[in-house]
């Protein structure tokens, strides 16, 4: 059964290691381009202005692409999970192919699970190895930005992404063995998948771990330290504040401004403080505006996690992950049992 099983797998295998040799080989080079970046930023590095400038160069420099990677990655998984998992069962049921097996000696069972076994382990390995190789490339960069808690970092770096491909891979066998169709299988395993990855890191990330509270005062310094004023909906929000003395914690959820009573700035106070402020001069990112909005006496509440917590959470997202594969794998074991034929 072993046997058989990697001779059906061998060109996926060899797809697989090639991809893998060339991504790795890719990596190793950029890594070395952003530890050049790196030395020449800790050299500029003498004074808080000289630092600022310089890790705002830095990051400029390398941003874009890691976040391309960082994406990439993302799709791994769910190309494996749609590729290699979908078909893997489907098309053996949908061709007839699998009576040949299940009259021989082996059970359905161990059909099942050998080849869950050796091709789950083959897609843990080139997922693991792509995000080790991009871990490794980005390190420097993560170290200076600390932005490694962002969405599509965070499923991209260290073991994170070995949990996601043990996932999408378990689903989508499940999925081409209740289906039994190969294509419908596949596209169903692609798009189910790639939502996951949106919904879990906004939804089900923030939770795992009870997040800290503190409130903070709307000043013209925090305002100006911000990455952005407003959203697309027009509420008076914030975007991308620090907490004070824990820069690089990760802020799971903000507030929208709020007046000294604890109830919403009303949206027509805001829009006035960012289009037509009153004229002070102030300089700034968001110069009178920030002067604006400190003036409403405004504060905002929020729910963050300290940068301490990043381990803790990327074995409790992986844990996850890895508990629902296998809560897949035992409802795929009682279904080839009692359901297919």
């Amino acid at each position: 059964m072993i046997w058989l099983t990697l001779r059906q797998f061998r060109i996926q295998a060899l797809v697989g290691a090639g991809a893998l040799a060339v991504v790795t080989a890719y990596l190793l080079y950029y890594g070395g381009e952003i530890r050049d970046g790196y030395d020449v930023y800790r050299a500029s590095c003498r004074s808080v202005a000289d630092c600022a400038q310089a890790t705002s160069q830095f990051r400029s420099a390398h941003q874009n692409t890691l976040l391309f990677l960082a994406t990439g990655l993302a799709l791994v998984p769910a190309v494996i999970g749609a590729f290699w998992g979908a078909p893997m069962i489907a098309r053996e049921l949908e061709n007839g192919t699998h009576r040949l097996v299940w009259n021989q000696s082996v059970t359905r069972r161990r059909w099942l699970l050998t080849k869950l076994l050796l091709v789950g382990t083959a897609a843990l390995v080139l997922t693991g190895g792509c995000a080790a190789a991009l871990t490794w490339a980005a390190q420097p960069f993560d170290e200076v930005v600390q932005d490694d808690f962002q969405a599509f970092v965070f499923g991209a770096r260290n073991i994170a992404p070995i949990g996601y491909a043990a996932l999408a891979f378990t689903f989508g066998t499940v999925v081409g063995l209740v289906l039994r169709r190969t294509l419908p299988a596949m596209a169903v395993t692609l798009v189910v998948f790639i939502a996951f990855q949106f919904f879990f890191p906004t939804v089900i990330r923030p939770g795992l771990l009870p997040a800290d509270k503190i409130t903070l005062p709307i000043t013209a310094a925090a305002v100006n330290q911000a990455q952005s004023l407003g959203s697309i909906g027009g509420g008076s929000v914030v975007n991308g504040l620090k907490i004070p003395g824990a820069p690089d914690a990760w802020i799971a959820e903000t507030s929208p401004m709020r007046t000294a009573d604890g109830k919403d700035l009303d949206g027509t106070r805001f829009n006035k403080c960012l289009d037509s402020p009153p004229k002070t001069g102030a300089s700034g990112t968001f110069g009178d505006a920030a002067v604006c909005l400190a003036k409403l006496g405004l504060h905002v509440d929020v729910r963050y996690h300290p940068r301490s917590r990043y381990w803790p959470l990327q074995w409790l997202e992986t844990g996850t992950y890895l508990v629902i594969s296998g809560l897949l794998t035992a409802f795929g074991l009682w279904r080839i049992r009692r359901r297919a034929s």
